[in-house]
């Protein structure tokens, strides 16, 4: 391909002007040039006939030699600038086949900002993406062996110790099988959220609704666990902040995410704080929990599935790394943005939606 394409530009871009500047040429000088000489030679009474032959051999033989001359210049010049234009194509071209064999890490040179190097750059923003995603698969299909790896193991375990006889079958070896069935049960169901979330943009039921309605909703459903730590909820909602247009069960589900996040992982006699404002960009939402905070290295990954800032943290504890990844999808899905920001003494996670375009009074 390479090849055929560089001669096609060399043989297409150079013959054809070469031929026709030699054309056009030899056409002057046997009209133009050479009836000028006649006219010379009947003026100094020269006889015309054999000088006028041996003017245009001379000339057309010059003529031919640096055209050729001409012509070897012009596909060496013409070569070299196709050959640095397109080596950014041939590039992708073998780029391209090893990305189909699975390797994402090779990249084309950028080399000019002109269409080529567009394109060139924009291929690379793609291997960038198809490698980052290739890379979360990898992770989430690791994580998820893993996640479904440990109850299995100690379901598998405890069955056998009781076949065997080495443990009882009491009341305390069922409600660990039944704790560790749990746990996958919530694996799943959290697993099954994910997959909808991902589907959310197509079944999005659109509406005005009451931001902070929801708000107190979530918030007393989870009243009995903050007094069981004894946390404080602390409200801030602006005037103005309370309508947005989404999907109320969607939204729901985010709303709740968030809460449970910070619920967890606030320590006793801690606090958290929902507030709510209008900026440019819609109805912020911010829900913000004290804590010992996140790691600067770990803050831009907390949305991204399977992954929790605290690696020591015990899956019943922290669960499966699933609910920020959801929130994630469910407020990109409505149009919004999400992001959470840390220091050492507070962590804010934070979403922002559309507001209506004419709110409700």
């Amino acid at each position: 391909m390479r090849r055929r394409l560089l001669w096609k530009l060399l043989i297409g871009n150079t013959v054809p002007v070469i031929a026709v500047i030699i054309l056009l040429v030899w056409f002057a000088v046997d009209q133009l040039a050479a009836d000028y000489f006649t006219v010379l030679m009947k003026q100094y009474h020269i006889d015309p006939v054999d000088s006028h032959r041996m003017f245009l051999t001379a000339i057309h033989r010059y003529l031919i030699w640096a055209s050729l001359a001409a012509l070897a210049l012009a596909l060496i010049l013409n070569f070299l600038l196709t050959r640095k234009l397109l080596r950014p194509l041939f590039q992708m071209s073998a780029i391209t086949r090893q990305v189909a064999k699975g390797n994402y890490t090779e990249r084309v040179d950028v080399v000019s900002s002109d269409e080529v190097g567009q394109l060139a750059r924009s291929f690379n923003q793609m291997a960038d993406s198809l490698e980052k995603i290739e890379r979360l698969r990898k992770n989430m299909v690791a994580d998820i062996a893993h996640e479904l790896r440990t109850p299995l193991t100690n379901l598998r375990g405890c069955m056998e110790a009781m076949s065997d006889g080495v443990i009882p079958a009491s009341r305390e070896t069922f409600t660990i099988l039944e704790n560790e069935s749990m746990r996958l049960v919530r694996l799943v169901e959290d697993l099954q959220q994910l997959a909808r979330a991902d589907a959310a943009r197509a079944y999005l039921d659109r509406q005005e609704i009451s931001l902070h309605l929801q708000l107190h909703q979530i918030v007393d459903l989870y009243q009995p666990n903050f007094r069981e730590k004894e946390i404080a909820v602390e409200w801030r909602l602006e005037p103005g902040s309370e309508m947005v247009t989404a999907d109320r069960d969607k939204l729901l589900q985010a709303i709740r995410n968030l809460v449970d996040n910070a619920w967890k992982y606030t320590p006793a006699h801690g606090t958290v704080t929902i507030s709510t404002s209008r900026t440019a960009d819609g109805i912020k939402t911010v829900v913000a929990n004290r804590c010992g905070g996140i790691d600067e290295k770990s803050l831009p990954f907390i949305f991204e599935r399977f992954f929790r800032a605290e690696r020591s943290r015990s899956r019943n504890d922290g669960g499966a790394g699933i609910g920020l990844a959801i929130v994630k999808e469910l407020i990109e899905a409505h149009g919004g943005h999400v992001g959470a920001e840390s220091d050492t003494a507070w962590t804010r996670v934070w979403f922002t939606l559309p507001s209506p375009v004419h709110p409700l009074p």
